[in-house]
Order: C-alpha cells, then sequence, then structure tokens
C-alpha cells in the first residue's frame, strides 16, 4: 500500500490517510502502508510476518500507529518500521507508536521526543480505537473474499 505519488510530488504533503482493521501477512513483504510525505493513522491492524519491514516512509511523513499487533517473522527482519535516509529531506519524519503489542521480538523505532500528531477527525470521520487484545477477534474476516465459481460472496 504505496501513501504517495512519488518523492518529488510535495503536494502530498496534505494528504491524510486512515489505514484500520486490516490483517496483513504473513507473506506481505512490505509496504503496509508506505508513507511519502503525508499523514497516516493506522490502527487496530494485525500484522503477521513481514518479509523487509511492515511500515515504511520517506520525505518527511508523520505515523500515528495505535493499538496494532505486531508478530515478528520467525527469520528475517524483526522491526516494524523502515525509513529512507539520506534524501533531500534530511531525517525529519515523525513515527509514533501509541498502545501497539509486539510479539515475536518486533520491534518499533519511534521519533525521538516531539508530541504524537493527532488524525483530527470531524465528528462523521471519527472511530473509536479498541484495545489492542481485540485487534485478532476484530480482523479475524479481514481480506480478500473466499468466492468460487459456484458460490455467493
Amino acid at each position: 500500500m504505496l501513501l504517495g505519488h512519488d518523492d518529488g510530488y510535495v503536494r502530498d504533503k496534505n494528504m491524510k490517510v486512515t489505514v484500520v482493521y486490516n490483517h496483513f501477512g504473513p507473506n506481505c513483504n512490505q509496504r503496509m502502508p508506505r508513507i511519502r510525505y503525508g499523514y497516516a493513522h493506522v490502527a487496530n491492524n494485525l500484522y503477521f510476518g513481514w518479509m523487509q519491514y511492515a511500515i515504511g516512509g520517506s520525505m518527511r511523513p508523520s505515523l500515528k500507529s495505535e493499538a496494532n499487533l505486531f508478530i515478528a517473522p520467525k527469520v528475517g527482519s524483526k522491526e516494524v518500521t523502515w525509513r529512507k535516509i539520506g534524501n533531500t529531506s534530511g531525517d525529519k519524519w515523525e513515527f509514533h507508536s501509541v498502545r501497539d503489542a509486539f510479539e515475536n521480538g518486533a520491534y518499533f523505532t519511534v521519533t525521538k521526543g516531539g508530541r504524537v500528531p493527532k488524525p483530527n477527525y470531524r465528528k462523521e470521520q471519527g472511530f473509536k480505537v479498541v484495545d489492542v487484545k481485540s485487534v485478532r477477534s476484530l480482523t479475524r474476516s479481514a481480506g480478500a473474499l473466499q468466492c468460487s465459481r459456484t458460490s455467493i460472496c
């Protein structure tokens, strides 16, 4: 899930995206999501293994990861986050983890200091972020439909 056009498309700095109630894995490689510029609120998702990273960013993105369950793969990268370093924007980025849970050695590299960005939803856009203990059951039916030519979806 790539959020943002390309590194040269500065207008994406106004982008605001919510990624919620998803089950990622076990065979996802990266970009769950990858954010260029802009802001993403990632909440109540289940990450069941990844190869390179789960959440990444470049070009000064802001991220609030909230009440997600990250289960690292048995082999490979245990780090949840990735950020592009060495671009012209420097290393300015904001990644925050709030009430996330980590299993099997998973870890999240956060911004040092600073305040956690708020999603600033309008009243009709808001939703309740549930406790991370409920994420497995909340995302149990997430994903592609299991349909066949002879079944009704």
